[in-house]
C-alpha cells in the first residue's frame, strides 16, 4: 500500500545477517562483544595497571613508610636540627609532600602511557 513512486516500508527488526567478506573482528569489538579473547584483552590492560600500582605502593612503603622505624630506632635524630627545625619534622612536614607529588606524577605518566599502548594494539589492523 504504497504510494506510486516511494518504495515500499521495510520493517527492520536486527543488524543484517551477513558480513562483508574479508572483515575481521577487531580487538575493540571483541571487547565490546565480552568475548574470551576481549576478556584477554582487558586482563592484559588491567594487570599491567595493576603492577604499576604495586610498584608505586611499594616505593611509598619504602620510603615514607619506613620512617616511624627509623625514627625509632634511632632516637636521637629528633635532637637533630638543620636550620633550626628538627629533623623529623623537616623530613615529615616538608620532604614527604614533593615526594608524594612525584609518586603521583611518575603513576599518572605511567598509567597513560600503557593505555595508549593499549589503544594502539586494540586499533591496530594486524591484531588478531
Amino acid at each position: 500500500m504504497s504510494e506510486p513512486g516511494r518504495p515500499a516500508r521495510v520493517r527492520v527488526t536486527g543488524p543484517p545477517r551477513r558480513r562483508a567478506s574479508g572483515v575481521r573482528p577487531t580487538a575493540s569489538r571483541e571487547i565490546d562483544a565480552d568475548t574470551e579473547l576481549g576478556a584477554v584483552y582487558m586482563s592484559s590492560l588491567l594487570g599491567e595497571q595493576l603492577r604499576l600500582a604495586a610498584g608505586v605502593l611499594v616505593a611509598l612503603g619504602l620510603t615514607v613508610g619506613v620512617l616511624p622505624l627509623v625514627f625509632h630506632l634511632f632516637p636521637h635524630l629528633s635532637e637533630v636540627r638543620v636550620a633550626g627545625v628538627p629533623v623529623p619534622w623537616l623530613l615529615l612536614g616538608v620532604l614527604v609532600y614533593p615526594w608524594l607529588l612525584a609518586l603521583g606524577w611518575i603513576y599518572v605518566r605511567r598509567a597513560e602511557a600503557n593505555e595508549r599502548d593499549f589503544i594502539d594494539l586494540v586499533d591496530d589492523p594486524e591484531s588478531p
